[in-house]
């Protein structure tokens, strides 16, 4: 492996303009959640907004890593509970054959060290992923310009959202039949129709890891999850179809990811403030530094949307000093999770609360 280079202070970088692009940020992002709010009456997220997977799983990091991996949350050995959320990029609740990127977020449980700010009393390290591995934009400015353009069709009818999502997966298709794929083609629909459970996703902007900088991936390793790479779901015959594919798996049986980590190792090819840059795996790979094990069991209830979607809130900013997000990108969207949180609090009348044991979510129920 690569030797690693420590982080510098001199590798983030300000965007121009930053604390004003933040601002408008906070704005779109509230402007979603009040639309979302008026048409359904529920305190949805802004972005994520839909679960299709709502699971109890178990970090198990083992001994005799590698100094340069042995890090924060990994320094030692040892099991964590987790509570594990899948889901898709929309604010707005729509049927699934509007086919968008898939998220997953942990809630790693029982977590003890030095905190992040506003994080102080939690025991929680949080991922927050997606299944790709780059940003669709380099910067805040660009991050907000496309925000705002999808922010427009947040309240528009989700016939004419299924009509437009069909079309871009064609054209997805072709593109990916002749090698390439296009990120803002899935982004607004067009991402192929497959299993969330076949999935690796990515950090895509950079953290603290200790001393170094990385990036974090979750990537499946048991055998029935990497069966289902790639694998179709028909999504026109039951809007929440990616939903019911979760659920049939879970039912019959367990999955194990590997988390793995990416640490720059150069910071002129691997940079900090481009988040749309993808790292080259030639110069440093992913390493695993952990395994996450989830047995069968429910995939997704009401009472579990209710204490997680609801309940509770899924930010990079909620952890350890040491795995501190990194970037421009990740410095706007810290106000824009505090902002969703206090927002969802208000309107559901209850806080968004950090669990300190795996027992007060509902799993089995």
């Amino acid at each position: 492996m690569p030797a690693p280079i420590d982080y510098a202070p001199r590798f983030e970088v300000p965007e121009d303009g930053e604390g004003d692009t933040q601002a408008d940020l906070l704005d779109v992002l509230h402007g979603i959640a009040d639309t979302t709010f008026r048409d359904t009456g529920r305190p949805l997220r802004s972005v994520h907004a839909k679960s299709h997977g709502l699971l109890r799983a178990e970090l198990r990091v083992p001994a005799g890593l590698p100094r340069p991996l042995a890090q924060g949350l990994f320094s030692e050995p040892g099991m964590y509970p987790v509570v594990m959320r899948l889901s898709t990029t929309p604010g707005d609740l729509l049927p699934d054959d509007v086919s968008t990127p898939r998220g997953m977020a942990l809630k790693i449980i029982g977590v003890r060290g030095e905190r992040l700010p506003g994080s102080e009393n939690d025991i929680t390290q949080d991922f927050v992923l997606v299944n790709a591995p780059t940003f669709l934009n380099a910067g805040p400015k660009a991050f907000l310009g496309g925000l705002t353009a999808l922010a427009a069709t947040t309240d528009q009818a989700p016939a004419l959202k299924q009509v437009l999502s069909g079309a871009l997966r064609k054209v997805e298709g072709l593109l990916e039949r002749g090698g390439t794929e296009s990120a803002a083609i899935k982004s607004l629909g067009g991402h192929p129709a497959t299993h969330p459970l076949g999935e690796t996703y990515y950090s895509q902007t950079a953290l603290l890891f200790g001393r170094h900088m990385a990036k974090v991936s979750v990537a499946p390793v048991a055998v029935g999850l990497k069966q289902l790479h790639d694998a179709v779901i028909d999504v026109k015959a039951n809007p929440d179809a990616l939903r019911q594919a979760v659920c049939d798996y879970f039912a019959q049986q367990g999955g194990e990811w590997e988390l793995r980590v990416q640490l720059c190792t150069n910071i002129e090819e691997m940079p900090i403030e481009d988040a749309s840059f993808e790292w080259p795996e030639s110069l440093s790979p992913y390493v695993a530094v952990a395994r996450i094990v989830a047995p069968p069991q429910v995939g997704w209830t009401a009472a579990l949307s209710a204490a997680i979607d609801e309940g509770m809130g899924f930010s990079p900013w909620h952890g350890l000093a040491a795995h501190r997000p990194l970037g421009a990108v990740n410095r706007v969207r810290r106000a824009a999770y505090e902002m969703s949180a206090r927002l969802r609090a208000r309107r559901r009348g209850a806080p968004i609360v950090e669990p300190r044991s795996i027992d007060e979510v509902p799993f089995g129920l």
